[in-house]
């Protein structure tokens, strides 16, 4: 049985396959075509932390593919009320798939161990697969071609940045992160990513505007991710420098984007001036979450388990 528990968990041409489904169900939405991939079929949604986008986007994408989804919360008592192998065969035996928001990567790790149908990760603390297909359909629609693209991923490299470095890598669009030393990705991930891809496509940089310079995308992310309150004091101190604003997007390319996977934090990572800019795609990015995981459940469904 398949899972998505990160982007390590496609091949390439899987990925470029969920970007192609992607793109056909968004047109077809704008068609006004909504066909029943899902009909009879149950969503469920396992959820340790709060969400807006990626909530909405699979109860939405499970309804407009005539399927039903279970928002599931705290009340379940997942790792609470019995074990893990109790409770998830139980719980995988009544849905088609299950979507698992966690605070710990290795708690769904876990639970894919014991699934009896597909599991979807929906964001753990080391990787957010969902937000990375998003991104990456969304550069898709905004770039003449990906071979020559750039993006630059400014502050922590936390669970966003690493997912969209895997994508970039795998389609060969050269990645850039600027963070200081103690933000940046493990060195062996860095080698495994571009020797897999057969050159240096993904570089980490300590200044700010060496990563940017020639990004047609510019990504940030918060600096202060949830389960992290007790570090935000040093973390604004170590990341102040990183801060996307009018000057740092001057480094970039002429009529550069700027991509944010929300919320944001206005002030600290982005300025006001940046998001609410003409180069800014935020809200296209966020609609794509529903596109994005669209293609995923319906590659994963019918074809990586079909």
């Amino acid at each position: 049985m398949r899972h998505v528990l990160s982007l390590f968990d496609l091949s390439t041409a899987e990925i470029q396959r969920v970007l192609e489904l992607s793109r056909e169900l968004k047109q077809g939405v704008k068609d006004g075509k909504r066909p029943t991939m899902l009909a009879n079929h149950n969503v469920g949604l396992l959820f340790e932390k709060p969400s807006l986008r990626t909530r909405v986007s699979f109860e939405t994408l499970t309804t407009q593919l005539g399927g039903n989804s279970l928002f599931l919360g705290e009340d379940v008592g997942w790792g609470k009320r019995e074990p893990v192998q109790d409770f998830i065969p139980i719980l995988t035996s009544y849905l088609d798939l299950l979507v698992i928001r966690a605070k710990s990567h290795a708690a769904v790790a876990e639970a894919c161990e014991y699934s009896r149908c597909p599991i979807i990760n929906g964001l753990t603390d080391v990787s957010h697969p969902c937000q990375a297909f998003a991104d990456m359909l969304t550069i898709q629609e905004n770039t003449a071609g990906l071979a020559d693209s750039k993006v630059a991923f400014l502050g922590d490299g936390n669970n966003v940045a690493y997912s969209l470095a895997i994508i970039c890598s795998r389609l060969g669009v050269e990645f850039s992160l600027g963070a200081p030393e103690k933000y940046q990705f493990d060195a062996a991930f860095v080698k495994d990513l571009n020797d897999s891809a057969g050159k240096e496509l993904v570089k980490q940089f300590d200044d700010p505007a060496a990563a940017a310079e020639d990004a047609e995308f510019v990504y940030t992310d918060v600096w202060t991710s949830m389960g992290q309150e007790a570090e935000s004091k040093q973390r604004l101190a170590d990341l102040a420098d990183y801060q996307v604003n009018e000057a740092l997007m001057k480094q970039a390319r002429d009529e550069a984007k700027f991509l944010h996977c929300l919320p944001a934090r206005r002030g600290e990572e982005v300025t006001t001036e940046v998001i609410e800019s003409g180069s800014s795609l935020i809200i296209e990015e966020a609609e794509n979450r529903l596109h994005a995981q669209k293609g995923l459940v319906v590659w994963l469904l019918q074809e990586a388990n079909g």
